[in-house]
């Protein structure tokens, strides 16, 4: 079996590349190298001899229809793996262009290339902020969507797509809505990434409005873990939702990290509420729960040795807060990194 893992080479895509490689698996990743994407966060299969027979990357665009074709016919793929997205809200309330190119276009570029293909099995990875905002109680997968933001909503139509083929041209189509993931390698625009290496800095934690917004957060690796899962136990046409049920408000999240790092609390800025910001996320993952997965990782055990990677890794995390990383992309990101740098890049 040969898998094609896009966006392989981000913060989750990277992981579950190591995952499946580790277990032996072929993996070819697809991944466009934008700002996000960073061959470092592949190291460990790359500079290991014993791992690199399962594994090959390509550099493109999964818009790209002949690219994705050939690969998937000379890697002779069975199934694919959709991570590739533009992921950050932020982002997308600024400008909107690439995540409709990527989250929407490049999904039905990959769901074509999958039918004309006879792809075995089609995982498209989706988000809990489809759901959007709920004040009690958690979502479950047969629940409407109302996503509020560019980035949810472009999600929400990669999803509508992905449903549409499996109705109409029968791609065996699971979705994995997961609730926000966190660990090693993550893009430090996030809250996490971001305010641990601020706090370590002694530079200022930007929180959004009062902090009291409540997101699930769940362990790169029982993500990974539940997405694996789904490959051998989904079953084509249904969605699932990934939590670990660790729901917990952004000044929640903040103090721990001022706390484990030995931070002052006077490091907190808060700042103007985003635009629309959702006040809590919250999903039920009881179906994927009822056949058999569960997450390993504590929420305690989770956040402390996230927090102890990115000390004994600052070299990765510096060179991208400095702005040595821009040099590999081009520079249309220059503006927009100067623009984001009056925004709280947080969750």
């Amino acid at each position: 079996m040969t898998i094609l893992i896009t966006g392989g080479a981000g913060f989750i895509g990277s992981h579950f590349a190591r995952l499946k490689v580790k277990q032996q698996e072929k993996v070819v990743v697809l991944d466009k190298l934008t700002y996000a994407g960073n061959l470092e966060n592949l190291d460990e299969i790359t500079k290991d001899s014993n791992k690199l027979p399962y594994f090959k990357f390509h550099k493109g665009d999964i818009c790209n229809k002949h690219l994705v074709e050939k690969i998937v016919k000379e890697e002779d793929v069975s199934v694919i793996v959709n991570f590739a997205a533009d992921s950050h809200v932020d982002r997308s309330i600024m400008n909107a262009d690439s995540f409709i190119d990527t989250d929407v276009k490049g999904t039905y570029t990959l769901l074509e290339t999958a039918k004309e293909n006879n792809v075995k099995r089609f995982i498209q990875i989706s988000t809990d902020e489809v759901y959007g905002s709920i004040a009690s109680g958690s979502f479950k997968e047969s629940d409407v969507l109302y996503p509020r933001n560019p980035y949810s909503a472009s999600k929400a139509g990669a999803e509508m797509l992905a449903n549409a083929y499996w109705v109409t041209h029968k791609v065996p189509v699971i979705i994995a809505r997961s609730c926000n993931n966190y660990g090693p390698n993550q893009y430090p625009e996030k809250l996490l990434p971001l305010f641990i290496t601020n706090a370590m800095e002694d530079k200022e934690l930007p929180v959004y409005g009062d902090g009291k917004q409540i997101r699930d957060w769940l362990h790169v690796e029982d993500n990974c873990s539940a997405i694996d899962f789904l490959l051998e136990n989904g079953k084509p046409g249904e969605t699932y939702n990934i939590s670990a049920g660790n729901e917990c408000t952004n000044i929640e999240i903040t103090n721990l990290i001022l706390n484990e790092l030995k931070k002052p609390s006077s490091l907190i800025k808060h700042v103007k509420d985003r635009v629309g910001h959702d006040r809590r996320y919250s999903i039920d993952c009881s179906k994927i729960r009822s056949l058999g997965w569960e997450p390993n990782i504590t929420f305690e055990d989770g956040i402390k040795s996230t927090i102890k990677w990115y000390i004994t890794n600052k070299d990765w995390w510096n060179k991208i807060k400095t702005g040595e990383f821009l040099k590999y992309y081009g520079k249309q990101y220059e503006e927009r990194e100067t623009k984001l740098s009056s925004y709280c890049l947080g969750s």
